[in-house]
């Protein structure tokens, strides 16, 4: 599931993107797209929600026009990818001054929407070895190499990794979901196991590569030991 964001006061124009969104999850199978919509950026940045996978802006917007708009978004967020959706084109090629990865011309057929889409799904993915966490007025990426474990704790989430613990928002189970398929386990009801950083199973208790000991759960047993099994054999223990 990939996390869009559209900035775009126009109904037409933000139709047309959702129209564009939805054949290309019909063309292309397991791609799928949860989209949110902003008629204006200052609802998109105050307060700014730091889980966007790409965030699609128009230029000439009411409140602040899209560049201003980018140039803040930049500020609380360096790594989501940003296209411009235009009719401007004189202004959409200063996209370069806020890293934008693309622009897209108003009116535009779907061949040329796809191939830019596709384009940004191929970065999306790449950078999917590092987690983007939502923290009090502001974000942090975390390298998923770096998590030994994930903690649900006074429902906050406690982020253990090489350097330190980090606290965020966010609950277990929505972690759990964003994580499936990069070597996280469910070893218990409030833990989130990664498998680079198992050291030992040894009855009820999974000690980990810093010698933390975790118990596992009795109704996690089962599907926390074949997950490790499958995991060990993707190599996905360093």
């Amino acid at each position: 599931m990939f996390t869009v964001a559209v900035v775009e006061d126009d109904e037409n124009a933000a139709a047309r993107l959702r129209a564009c969104l939805k054949q290309y999850e019909n063309d292309h199978t397991g791609v799928r797209f949860d989209v949110t919509e902003f008629r204006e950026p200052t609802s998109f940045l105050e307060p700014y929600s730091a889980n966007w996978d790409i965030v699609f802006m128009d230029i000439e917007m009411p409140n602040m026009d899209g560049l201003e708009a980018a140039h803040r978004l930049r500020e609380l967020d360096s790594k989501t990818i940003l296209m411009f959706v235009t009719n401007m084109a004189q202004f959409a090629a200063k996209g370069y001054e806020v890293d934008a990865l693309d622009y897209i011309i108003k009116p535009f057929a779907y061949p040329d929407f796809e191939r830019k889409l596709a384009r940004a799904l191929r970065l999306a993915q790449a950078d999917g070895e590092s987690l983007l966490v939502s923290q009090r007025g502001s974000s942090r990426r975390i390298a998923l190499r770096d998590i030994s474990y994930i903690e649900i704790r006074a429902h906050n989430l406690e982020y253990h990794t090489d350097s330190g613990t980090i606290s965020a928002y966010g609950s277990l189970q929505d972690i759990e979901d964003r994580l499936s398929g990069s070597g996280f386990m469910r070893c218990g009801k409030p833990y989130l196991v990664s498998s680079r950083h198992v050291a030992q199973v040894a009855g009820d208790t999974v000690t980990l590569t810093d010698g933390t000991q975790l118990p596992i759960g009795r109704a996690y047993r089962k599907s926390f030991m074949l997950a490790l099994a499958e995991n060990l054999g993707n190599d996905r223990v360093r």
